[in-house]
């Protein structure tokens, strides 16, 4: 590392040190120390003064900062100076020596924190999964080192979750431990260049066959339970009702129809609906894959009915018109207890998947409509899906649930809807 225009070496006494300026034409000025050849003083333009040792080591001037002129007096910065190129006499390359103090001092707070500034394109909700399970389940590790983060500390912690009856959230959390530690490790090195992390503790997770085994939800709501279930939905827009009533029942009634995940129907825009040419996009959804989907004649209803009602840039507005609608929770309770059928959200997606794929449509059309993105397939990169294509599979899949609900009679080649 090169320095500012060579100077006179100096001994350096604090007389000297209190009197030295930078030139005024200058950003940086160095003292030499004549005393102690490797020993000297930084001086910046804003009056901050350092002691310094620099030495040639494999081939290039290495710098080193011992500490700022005031909390550390001249004798004491030669004397920590002479340690330091004791130390490169030896063969010990000490600035190495403190990159790798640092780097293995890193807490997993810090690496977090370096994790989300890094991790731009990861959305809100998963963000905040990600901090629930760190600030939750590994609150005591926040302060640790990562290098002090063992497999044994994984194997236990793992296991104390998932045994107090939470094996899914115990998968989760570790998850993103080590989603987070596989980004330690390629971005702290130690002062060689190696990374600070030879291995991720988590790993012995799968080494061990110790992820739980979890079966995900498979619920759906039956074809004898769509009616009565579809009627209590409507119930909702009874005549005392609140304006948020009629949103909900409208948002419920778009995702059996559409299949849109929870999401992606709660945060719809108007700005991304297109009536003319009967469409919606949902510009950001789970895979990152702007998903452009046709409008069958009942969405195109319901989307006419909400915009009659608009009360601001979002197709299901929130409570007193602000921002969008949250997970209505307590209006999910009220049709379950009307009609007897307990769900989740995602159960109605889940509902017109399965309708899908009783529709005897390709696999291609299926995933299209639920925009799904299994893995990559070369083949994928020479297929050109167009919207209209798949405006009569929308428009079928509409008939079927209508059927189904009591809005329309069956015709003799329906196959009834029975469910897993």
């Amino acid at each position: 590392m090169s320095t500012s225009t060579p100077n006179q070496p100096v001994k350096l006494t604090k007389r000297v040190v209190d009197q030295a300026q930078v030139p005024a034409d200058k950003k940086q000025f160095f003292l030499r120390d004549s005393v102690l050849p490797g020993f000297g003083l930084r001086i910046t333009d804003k009056g901050t003064k350092s002691f310094i040792v620099e030495k040639r080591i494999g081939g290039r001037v290495r710098r080193q900062t011992l500490g700022r002129f005031g909390p550390l007096t001249v004798e004491q910065a030669r004397k920590e100076a002479q340690k330091t190129l004791g130390k490169i006499a030896m063969g010990i390359d000490p600035i190495a020596e403190r990159k790798t103090e640092q780097a293995h001092s890193v807490t997993l707070a810090q690496v977090f924190t370096d994790f989300k500034l890094a991790r731009k394109q990861l959305s809100p909700t998963t963000l905040r999964d990600y901090t629930y399970h760190l600030e939750n389940h590994l609150r005591d590790w926040l302060n640790k080192p990562i290098t002090a983060i063992t497999k044994q500390m994984v194997s236990r912690r793992h296991r104390k979750i998932g045994e107090g009856g939470a094996k899914a959230q115990a998968n989760a959390v570790f998850r993103t431990l080590k989603s987070v530690l596989n980004f330690a490790r390629h971005h702290y090195e130690d002062g060689a260049g190696h990374s600070i992390l030879p291995y991720n503790p988590v790993e012995v997770l799968g080494h061990t066959r110790a992820w739980y085994r979890v079966e995900g939800r498979k619920s759906v709501i039956k074809s004898h339970q769509l009616a009565a279930w579809y009627q209590a939905v409507e119930a909702l827009k009874g005549p005392e009702s609140l304006i948020s009533y009629y949103v909900i029942a409208d948002l419920l009634r778009l995702m059996l129809f559409t299949g849109l995940r929870s999401s992606e129907s709660r945060k719809l825009r108007w700005v991304d609906v297109d009536l003319k040419d009967r469409t919606l996009t949902i510009p950001d959804p789970k895979n990152r894959h702007t998903f452009v989907l046709p409008l069958s004649d009942m969405v195109y209803e319901i989307l006419q009915e909400r915009q009659a009602m608009a009360l601001n840039e979002y197709v299901f507005p929130g409570k007193d018109g602000k921002g969008h609608l949250v997970e209505p929770k307590r209006q999910m309770a009220r049709i379950t207890e009307q009609s007897g059928i307990p769900f989740k959200l995602h159960d109605i997606r889940r509902t017109y998947a399965t309708v899908l794929d009783m529709m005897d449509l390709s696999r291609t059309t299926i995933k299209r409509l639920l925009n799904h993105r299994s893995g990559y397939d070369v083949t994928d990169g020479y297929i050109v899906t167009d919207v209209e294509r798949f405006r009569g599979p929308v428009q079928q899949v509409a008939d079927f649930l209508k059927v189904q609900i009591g809005l329309k009679e069956s015709p003799s080649n329906v196959i009834p809807f029975k469910g897993p």
